[in-house]
């Protein structure tokens, strides 16, 4: 994190008095457009946040902790959501949630909009931003953790898995058992980076072992158990000798099992069904799915630990990276 940005800066990037570039950040009549995207552009590629604190609190955060997530529908990010809440319980800070629909210029604009509170911490989904994003991240003068993924460059603090190793463990996991007609269902793809790097994981493992997929479907729309169960039956539809399908969520492979269900297959004889999360909602089936464990709760509530125990001034401290590792678990239906 690096030095605090102010107001004197972008004036004096821009060119213009400090009052003036006040003005062209709050969008006043009386500054000409040009000099307000002049000012606009410089705090951009500063990464400046304005400071709505007025007055006297502009110098002080407020006790807020703004949490960033791609999506609420799906029931990973609530058990992340929860870890935060528990960690944050009994101090004077609470989380506030934003919501970016696996969006890059929609995650901008929400962290924009939540640093410019002066929260107490920020908590970020995810390592992949917009240019403009990682340098507000980088800029921001309070603690900033990204989580749920260590693979990649993270801008200070980081608490995740490494979604190559899941994907590689997975394919290990499959080959061991003598799985080789293998096929996957992944949501989101390719906004979800998350899922993208345990897809190329899984291929890199089954390459080690000789193997590739037999088929794919890679689904733009959100993880649901409707979807799993339509898709799984397309696929199988497609290539009828498959033994396996490993899905990039739990929610798509419960749609599986009741496809086999309403279908007459037998799991794991005729099919052998893999997703992943170990989410709660699985406890409620007949049949325990095969899964892996990513430690939503844990990663939440450790990222919250981090925010009430970092130094609040922008540079101070060490940076910690908290890497869990993922298990897996093989349940009933491999």
């Amino acid at each position: 994190m690096g030095k605090k940005l102010l107001l004197k800066d972008i004036a004096r990037l821009a060119g213009v008095s400090e009052m003036t570039a006040s003005r062209a950040l709050r969008g006043a009549p009386d500054v000409s457009e040009s000099t307000r995207q002049k000012v606009q552009d410089c705090a951009r590629k500063a990464g400046y946040v304005p400071n709505r604190i007025a007055g006297a609190l502009s110098s002080k955060s407020v006790n807020l902790v703004g949490v960033v997530v791609p999506s609420l529908s799906s029931f990973v990010f609530p058990e992340v959501l929860s870890g935060i809440s528990s960690a944050l319980k009994g101090s004077p800070l609470k989380p506030v949630i934003g919501v970016t629909g696996y969006d890059l210029q929609e995650e901008e604009e929400v962290i924009r909009e939540m640093l410019s509170w002066r929260p107490s911490g920020l908590i970020v989904a995810g390592l992949e931003h917009s240019e403009a994003a990682r340098t507000m991240l980088q800029a921001a003068d309070c603690p900033v953790v990204e989580i749920m993924d260590t693979d990649g460059d993270p801008v200070a603090h980081c608490v995740g898995i490494s979604h190559l190793e899941a994907g590689r463990a997975m394919a290990d996991a499959l080959a061991a058992r003598g799985y080789r007609r293998i096929g996957f269902i992944g949501t989101k793809m390719p906004q979800d980076f998350r899922a993208e790097k345990r897809l190329r994981g899984f291929l890199d493992g089954l390459a080690a072992h000789g193997l590739e997929l037999a088929d794919r479907e890679l689904y733009s729309g959100t993880s649901s158990i409707e979807a799993g169960r339509r898709l799984t039956a397309e696929l199988l539809e497609r290539t009828l000798d498959l033994e396996c399908i490993y899905f990039s969520s739990d929610v798509m492979a419960i749609g599986a099992y009741m496809n086999c269900l309403a279908a007459g297959l037998r799991i794991p004889e005729d099919l052998a069904i893999v997703g992943f999360n170990n989410l709660e909602l699985l406890k409620g089936l007949p049949l325990e799915l095969a899964t892996t464990e990513a430690h939503r709760f844990e990663i939440g509530e450790r990222a919250a630990e981090i925010v009430l125990a970092a130094p609040k001034e922008a540079g101070a401290g060490d940076v910690t990276i908290v890497k869990f590792q993922p298990s897996i678990s093989p349940g009933q239906s491999l």
